[in-house]
């Protein structure tokens, strides 16, 4: 690839090419292709955010009823290469190209190209935030809601265009791109839907005395004791978010929201993600609250049954980190090993108790009695323990790395959206 930085032509393209890009309206490189399907084509969607589907997608995809096979007679056929837009989101970004034959919804526009395209590079292209824009403005309507990009309008949309060759070599790049990300998301998904499964099954439910699932070369029945018996209370705070910050402060405090929406069952006090109290004076009055590694902290609210959701604190070293609001601090008084209790605290077996002793309607909360009259249950050789938790947080770290490379590889395609276009 080379830098450029001269009239119509973007930033970075491939070598070889250095043509001005040529200045277009859709309506010169598109016709409107208005033919029925049939019974025998699939019905193709058109989302937001991955452009239309390579076929027919199930009812649990796309979370409603698909149309009967009676309704199909006013349904547009689409060839592979045709341009699709959602009329009522294209200023969204709904649009895409069709990498297959089939039909589409009657409220879409279908459009197929002449040789001047070559269509994947319109799929990458015109949902850039530029070109949604430009449809933004373009569609019309009495409210959001109601707006629509209608063939009018859509052939006035304008596109700076590069030759068939340089157009072919854009779209295979921003192909492969998504490719890399597309496996990564399988993978990480692959492995949230093991870690599930194994979750369910390593540990055991109220009516059983062992886990369905265990290491080789462990068996018996798994301790029980309540958690008042097995953890202590440790003091947590009131702090509201006002009263936190992410530039800098002389603790880290563990506010209950977090806990529900982004940290996982086990927290990295190291962690940039941890909000501060700025105010040294607070802090000194939090000395005694202190928390240590392997201490749990649990959300004791929240507006479904995700109250109760805990994470267990490690990695503290000479940082103050302490307990805030909305949120019950248990310290462990017997051993348990690093993360068995983060995920076992987690897991649909422990989740089962705490349904009985949610209270509220809009807002549930648990209170700290009801809490220390739940079970644990645990393996007492530590052995075993340590190999639950490491099991479990070696799959944590497969699932964020993935996590961290589609994020990574999202990043360079925005950045690479661009400067390789016009």
């Amino acid at each position: 690839m080379t830098d450029q930085t001269e009239g119509s032509v973007p930033r970075i393209r491939f070598k070889g090419f250095d043509a001005p890009w040529e200045p277009k309206k859709l309506g010169q490189m598109y016709k409107e292709r208005n033919e029925r399907g049939n019974d025998s084509l699939p019905i193709l969607s058109v989302s937001i955010h991955s452009g239309i589907s390579n076929g027919e997608l199930s009812t649990e995809t796309l979370g409603k009823k698909v149309r009967r096979s009676e309704d199909k007679s006013l349904y547009k056929h689409v060839q592979s290469g045709d341009l699709v837009l959602n009329m009522m989101r294209a200023w969204q970004g709904a649009l895409g190209v069709a990498k297959t034959e089939g039909m589409v919804s009657p409220a879409y526009l279908t459009a197929t190209p002449d040789d001047t395209v070559y269509p994947l590079f319109m799929d990458c292209g015109l949902r850039r935030p530029q070109i949604v824009a430009q449809m933004n403005k373009l569609s019309y309507g009495v409210t959001d809601f109601r707006k629509r990009l209608y063939w009018d309008s859509f052939i006035r949309v304008g596109v700076d265009m590069p030759t068939v060759p340089e157009q072919e070599k854009i779209a295979a790049y921003f192909s492969h791109l998504d490719s890399s990300i597309s496996l990564h998301q399988l993978k990480h998904d692959k492995l949230l839907a093991l870690k599930k499964s194994m979750r369910q099954r390593m540990f055991p439910y109220p009516n059983k005395s062992a886990p369905d699932l265990r290491f080789e070369g462990f068996s018996g029945g798994w301790e029980e004791v309540c958690i008042e018996d097995a953890m202590q209370n440790v003091a947590n705070n009131s702090l509201s978010r006002a009263d936190l910050t992410y530039n800098s402060g002389a603790a880290k405090n563990i506010h209950y929201g977090d806990i529900l929406v982004k940290f996982g069952e086990v927290l990295d006090a190291q962690s940039d993600g941890i909000p501060l109290i700025a105010s040294n004076a607070i802090v000194e009055k939090l000395a005694s609250s202190r928390l240590k590694d392997g201490d749990i902290i649990m959300a004791d609210a929240a507006e479904d049954e995700a109250v109760g959701k805990s994470t267990e604190i490690s990695n503290i070293g000479s940082q103050v980190v302490v307990a805030g609001l909305h949120t019950i601090a248990l310290r462990p008084k017997m051993p348990f090993a690093p993360y068995f209790l983060g995920y076992y605290m987690n897991s649909e077996a422990f989740h089962t108790q705490l349904l009985p002793i949610m209270q509220g309607t809009k807002v549930l909360s648990i209170s700290k009695t009801a809490i220390g009259r739940l079970v644990i249950r645990f393996p007492t050789d530590e052995a075993e323990q340590t190999k639950v938790g490491a099991y479990f947080h070696h799959l944590d770290r497969l699932i964020n790395g993935h996590a961290t490379q589609m994020q990574k590889l999202n990043q360079i395609k925005a950045a690479c959206l661009e400067e390789m276009f016009v």
